[in-house]
């Protein structure tokens, strides 16, 4: 009976990866599907990258914003999650702190990861089979 539960639990701290993920990557997300849908040209697309990327022609503040809201997302994300669950108070925390604390490693860890992999190896090699000059963003050469 408690296999479900688990299961649940794995299934909505994956959605809170996952969303954090793609939301740190929304600088380069929207070049790929603009091209891929024909909406943009690869050297607009590829301006647009550059300016949410780079922070060229006044966006310095997009990725470190996207980066500050996904961090807080996931920290809100993991609050909901453990009051769900019943730890409500600092004394439930400071009893099950273990938990807390593995969880929330767990999390991070693995946001950091599938950003990492979501935006420098996924979403690079898209661009690249779009004809976006992103060669030398990718990890391996």
């Amino acid at each position: 009976m408690s296999e479900p539960v688990a299961s649940s639990d794995v299934k909505s701290l994956w959605k809170l990866v996952s969303g954090s993920a793609f939301l740190a990557s929304m600088c380069c997300f929207p070049s790929i599907v603009l091209v891929m849908f024909g909406l943009a040209s690869v050297s607009s697309a590829t301006a647009l990258a550059n300016n949410l990327y780079w922070g060229e022609n006044g966006f310095w503040w997009f990725r470190p914003a996207l980066t500050l809201l996904s961090i807080g997302f996931v920290i809100a994300g993991l609050v909901l999650y453990f009051r769900r669950d019943g730890i409500c108070s600092l004394d439930e925390v400071r009893r099950q702190r273990q938990r807390v604390i593995n969880t929330s490693l767990i999390v991070a860890i693995s946001s950091v990861l599938a950003y990492i992999v979501l935006n420098f190896v996924i979403l690079t090699e898209i661009g690249i089979a779009l004809d976006l000059p992103w060669e030398s963003s990718r990890l391996w050469k």
